[in-house]
């Protein structure tokens, strides 16, 4: 196997910092799918990126626009100049730590299938809130039922929003954001699916009239790394992802706590209605305790897949 795929050798500064090194006089010759996943894995492993094979996969279909079984049935095939040309400029922001996801520009979310246009104007979707949206979908009431609405506050690319009206066209839903750049992404993918969200710019419930009767459900992923913490943070998050979206204050609960209060408010949300909250890997007996001493019932955590709980719910 080849070392390095010709006129474009990629080596790291000691900083770890990725570049462009001299590109060689080797001749740019035929290299195959399977060559340049083999390659690329090598030296993403090289630089410390966590899934190497998984991401050079990512790139490498985004770059052939094809799926990623298929570069498995296409193993041989080689790949075009064009082609090549992109998967090198992929590559190459991979090994400065850029998220796979904003190189693609889009994110799937949820078991609903959602495509989700992403950039570094909002956090990349992650699993843990997909369970958040799952515990929201499994406490709504089954169609046929009375009006429903649910709030997303600090709704980012829109995913939790999107998914809970994907999956319930009956509910009417709304989703907050402090960040007129994120509302902009999260207009995006509103119009590009076809959901009829209403969205809003607002600092947490600040700006949002409650409907008649409250809010069936208020939901939130807010920022939840403490302030020290987010120093600590992978480069990929702390170099690409937006601070606004991450720092939480100095034990991260900051916001957390303030939408806790502002949810317990009097016609915030109706009778019976719930706030679910996602909140970080330690966080979730002191979001408890939060809730319960707001007056919340029947405090739950629900856990992610790693069996550590990062929903907390309650109702009123």
């Amino acid at each position: 196997m080849r070392e390095n795929p010709p006129n474009w050798r990629l080596v790291s500064d000691p900083s770890g910092s990725a570049h462009d090194a001299d590109r060689g006089a080797s001749g740019d010759s035929p290299w195959t799918v399977a060559e340049l996943l083999a390659w690329t894995q090598r030296r993403f492993a090289q630089a410390g990126l966590a899934s190497p094979r998984v991401d050079a996969e990512h790139l490498l279909a985004h770059a052939l626009g094809c799926s990623r079984m298929q570069l498995y049935v296409d193993h041989d095939r080689v790949v075009e100049p064009a082609c090549k040309s992109t998967f090198r400029e992929h590559v190459k922001r991979r090994l400065a730590y850029e998220p796979v996801a904003y190189i693609e520009g889009r994110k799937g979310f949820h078991a609903l299938g959602l495509e989700l246009e992403v950039d570094r104007r909002v956090l990349v979707p992650r699993p843990e809130t997909e369970h958040l949206v799952d515990w929201v979908l499994e406490e709504l009431r089954p169609p046929p039922a009375p009006p429903m609405a649910v709030l997303d506050v600090g709704t980012g690319s829109g995913a939790i929003a999107l998914a809970i009206k994907h999956a319930r066209d009956d509910v009417s839903v709304t989703a907050v954001d402090v960040s007129e750049d994120a509302l902009a992404i999260a207009r995006r993918n509103a119009d590009a699916l076809g959901l009829d969200v209403h969205l809003q710019r607002s600092d947490l419930c600040g700006a949002i009239e409650p409907p008649p009767g409250g809010w069936t459900a208020i939901v939130a992923n807010l920022p939840y790394v403490s302030t020290a913490a987010c120093a600590e943070l992978p480069r990929d998050v702390a170099e690409h992802e937006p601070r606004l979206a991450l720092d939480g204050g100095a034990d991260g609960l900051d916001l957390v706590r303030r939408l806790i209060t502002e949810a317990a408010a009097p016609g915030v949300l109706c009778r019976g209605g719930a706030l679910y909250l996602e909140i970080g890997y330690d966080q979730a007996d002191r979001t408890m305790e939060l809730m319960q001493r707001a007056g919340y019932a029947e405090v739950q955590a629900r856990s992610d897949y790693a069996g550590i709980p990062r929903i907390v719910r309650g109702f009123r």
